[in-house]
């Protein structure tokens, strides 16, 4: 039996702005009304390691935790993080996918190689996959720091959250002279096509 608890996994490389889409995607499902508990895990975030970060919500939410297999969404903002968590998501899960690679530094030339065709292998295993270019987005909008809340516009068009509480929550979430570009990257996400 199925909780009625939706589960967000947000997963990325340090400097990404995990943490922010996070605390945006948090508040904004408090604003609407819901139960909300949300944690982050930040693994050598500063040096480009792993961020992990999980949101629930629902009427009654009991643990900040998503258990292994139990994701209804992930947002990657990284291919690799993406296919790295893919144990948390329940089968047909919806991936939102940046089609982007950060290829770690401790990776030694030679000694190993980053995954080939990252998109292709979570639909092999049965996931609903929406691959955006949101740095291709992020250069023609003009600031190259708004892929993640792209990718959380792209994430918005599969919740039950109003356009005016997306909007109120990120003018709060960011600095008042950033707020026209986040919206507006905000809006374009939300209005993309999935590929």
């Amino acid at each position: 039996m199925k909780m009625d608890v939706t589960s967000i996994l947000l997963v990325g490389v340090g400097g990404q702005g995990i943490v922010l889409a996070s605390k945006i995607l948090a508040h904004c499902a408090f604003t609407a009304g819901f139960m909300v508990k949300e944690s982050e895990l930040h693994g050598m975030a500063q040096r480009g390691g792993s961020v992990i970060s999980h949101v629930r919500f629902g009427k009654d939410v009991y643990s900040p935790l998503i258990p292994t297999g139990q994701a209804d969404f992930m947002v990657a903002l990284e291919e690799l993080e993406g296919l790295r968590y893919t144990y948390f998501l329940r089968p047909s899960a919806q991936i939102i996918l940046n089609a982007k690679q950060v290829v770690p530094s401790i990776i030694i030339p030679g000694d190993a190689r980053y995954p080939e065709k990252v998109r292709q292998r979570m639909e092999d295993q049965g996931f609903r996959v929406n691959a955006i270019k949101a740095l291709d987005i992020a250069r023609e909008l003009g600031n190259l720091k708004v892929e993640n809340i792209i990718l959380v516009g792209a994430l918005s068009s599969y919740l039950p959250f109003a356009l005016a509480d997306w909007e109120k929550t990120i003018e709060e979430s960011v600095p008042s002279k950033t707020a026209e570009i986040n919206i507006k990257a905000f809006k374009t996400g939300r209005e993309l096509k999935c590929d």
